[in-house]
Formats: structure tokens, C-alpha cells, sequence
């Protein structure tokens, strides 16, 4: 009887450490990396593609402060549209992390120029300010950036790499 016991308390122990580590093998899957940036403005939304499929989707994400329309002048506080990559990031930047958009492209410094006027720099996707203690800024704040919540930004900036295509839609 007491050979029954032992056996059964062994195969339920077995069972126990078989699901500990399923559970942890799913926690620690390998990191999808994203190919592809989608940001829909209107939606307010930052999607991740990997091959054609969608692999996470940010949303409630933030703009500058004049939200609508394409960023053309410096100090317009509008965020780009169009097609960029994302060209540098900046782990001691003034925001929690940051991902550097390769915006002005060459047809935003040309209209700019034609213009007479600077086309900007410096667009990033970025968490909040360093410093800030209260919860995530909920209304439009930026100078032309994207911005996320500190964790959603801890998570993007290990699943995009320098290089990845980003398309800011209206």
C-alpha cells in the first residue's frame, strides 16, 4: 500500500513539474521581431507586422499637439505622415526610451525649403517624460512624436529593430 502511495505522489510530482515548465517555456517563447511599423493616426494605433501577419498592436498611442495633418515646419507640432524607417534609438534620451523616425525624408525637406522654412527633426516614438511619477498622459502632448506608456515602450523597443520600415497613416 505504502509502494501505491509513493508511486502516485511521484506521478503527481512529475505532472506538477511537467506544467511548471510548459507554463515557463511559454513565457519565455522566442521574441517575435517586427518587419514592418503601421501607425494609424485616426485609429491611434502603433501595429507590428512580421511577414504580412500581425504580430502585437499598440493602441491609445499619442501625437503631437495639432494631431491632424502632415508635418511640414518645424515647431508645427504635427506628426509626420508617410513612409520612414526608424533610423537610431536613444536608450538616455529626455522620455523613457526612444526610437528615432527618419523623418524629414527628401520630399519633406524639399517642400520645406521651397517654402523657406526648416522641415524639423528629431520625430521619435518614446515613452513619457523621465522623471514623470502620475499616470500616462492621455491627451496629445507631444512636439511631433509618437508616444506610448513606459511599459508599451520597454516592449517596442525590444521588438524593432534599426531599419524597420514605418508607415504613419492619416
Amino acid at each position: 500500500m505504502k509502494k501505491i502511495a509513493l508511486c502516485l505522489c511521484l506521478i503527481a510530482l512529475s505532472a506538477c513539474s511537467e506544467q511548471r515548465t510548459t507554463a515557463q517555456a511559454s513565457q519565455t517563447k522566442p521574441l517575435i521581431k517586427a518587419d514592418r511599423i503601421l501607425v494609424d493616426k485616426s485609429d491611434r494605433t502603433l501595429i507590428l507586422f512580421k511577414d504580412g501577419a500581425e504580430i502585437y498592436r499598440y493602441t491609445n498611442i499619442r501625437f503631437g499637439d495639432a494631431p491632424k495633418g502632415h508635418k511640414q515646419f518645424e515647431g508645427d507640432e504635427k506628426t509626420p505622415e508617410g513612409r520612414y524607417t526608424i533610423n537610431g534609438r536613444n536608450p538616455a534620451s529626455a522620455f523613457h526610451l526612444s526610437l528615432r523616425i527618419s523623418y524629414p525624408n527628401a520630399a519633406d525637406s524639399a517642400y520645406a525649403k521651397a517654402k523657406g522654412r526648416s522641415p524639423g527633426g528629431d520625430i521619435f516614438i518614446h515613452g513619457q517624460p523621465n522623471g514623470w511619477t502620475g499616470p500616462a498622459i492621455k491627451s496629445d502632448w507631444t512636439d511631433g512624436c509618437i508616444a506610448l506608456t513606459n511599459e508599451e515602450m520597454q516592449l517596442l523597443w525590444t521588438q524593432v529593430d534599426d531599419g524597420t520600415a514605418i508607415e504613419i497613416r492619416p
